[in-house]
């Protein structure tokens, strides 16, 4: 097997205090997409800025493709390329031309340049507006013209620091559907950082959970779901009548874990919903409660980080901050 990136021990410690990442360990195969959740300060940004040669570890190992990221940067950049959250390109000159730069930085030799940027444009949807200022773009096209500038070297491995953060979900579901259309074109692999568990449920091949400098769980989405060990009953009543007493009978049932009220809806969390709801119908039914209707659900990715990380994370961290920062560059 392949791994695209392997770290091992990762520690970084900022002003000999402050321990940022306290001994990290991952692999990523090639060719997948990995996704790193984590609240605000847990370490993703940091541990994304070593991967790709910005920061040195205070200790530890890493490697991209088998290259040292310490020891051998500038060929690990050949092999890799990282888009920031923050905006990359410039907003007083078209989208062509902003390629045209990031080429030329590169060392894109000049005879295959404007094929290699016209490819980058058709990739990402842009050839249309190619020739237009990037100040004239919607926020889902500069995001995407920003990871077509980091498509230009074809990449084995593309680093996105929050790549949807601030879009609406039309362009935050456009952009995914270039970026994953490139990943299978060109088998590259995408690590990525998110705040929008569905972009961490539906894109991942594997979720790492970091908190508080230190990976705490790995796995598909479905493991991580799976994990938990808890599936949702909700039963639908015809009224709000349903006092303390049967509250409580529910309660000490043994397959019953939690039970909340709000409205005329009863949720019940249990480890299996198929072995547990006869029996919770029976005490409700025995109660005299009128159940109108019942649906299950298994947990999602917000449970699963409420889990391992001991908060919500919250899909507008940082987003307007984000969009206001935008703003204020596409005005000059």
């Amino acid at each position: 097997m392949t791994f695209a990136v392997e770290a091992k021990g990762i520690v970084k410690i900022y002003e000999g205090r402050v321990r940022a990442l306290d001994g990290v360990d991952l692999t990523v195969k090639a060719g997948d997409a990995f996704t790193l959740l984590g609240p605000n300060g847990a370490g993703k940004t940091t541990l994304m800025r070593i991967l790709t040669t910005q920061l040195r570890p205070t200790s530890g190992e890493a490697r991209i493709f088998g290259l040292d990221v310490v020891k051998k940067g500038a060929e690990v950049r050949k092999v890799m390329n990282y888009v920031p959250q923050e905006m990359s390109v410039w907003t007083d000159v078209s989208g062509y031309e902003n390629l045209l730069i990031y080429a030329k930085i590169y060392g894109i030799p000049a005879n295959i340049r404007k094929k290699t940027i016209g490819e980058a444009l058709e990739v990402m949807g842009l050839s249309a507006i190619a020739k237009n200022l990037v100040r004239t773009y919607s926020g889902g096209m500069i995001r995407r013209l920003e990871i077509a500038s980091a498509l230009l070297i074809k990449p084995k491995v593309l680093f996105l620091d929050e790549p949807t953060i601030g879009l609406d979900p039309s362009a935050r579901k456009a952009v995914w559907e270039k970026i994953l259309s490139f990943k299978k074109e060109y088998g590259i692999t995408v690590f990525f950082n998110t705040h929008y568990m569905d972009e961490a449920d539906l894109y991942s091949d594997e979720v790492a959970i970091i908190d508080r400098g230190k990976i705490v769980k790995t796995g598909t989405a479905d493991e991580l779901k799976h994990s938990i060990r808890v599936e949702f009953i909700h039963f639908g009543l015809k009224s709000q009548s349903i006092n303390e007493e049967v509250l409580r009978k529910v309660r000490t049932l043994s397959t019953v874990s939690n039970v909340m009220v709000q409205g005329q809806e009863l949720t019940v969390t249990v480890e299996n919903a198929e072995t547990s709801l006869a029996g919770i119908i029976d005490v409700l039914r025995g109660e005299g409660v009128d159940i109108e209707k019942i649906s299950t659900t298994k947990p999602s990715m917000d449970d699963v980080f409420l889990k391992y990380a001991g908060t919500i994370l919250s899909s507008g961290t940082g987003i307007r901050e984000v969009r206001q920062v935008r703003r204020i560059i596409k005005k000059g």
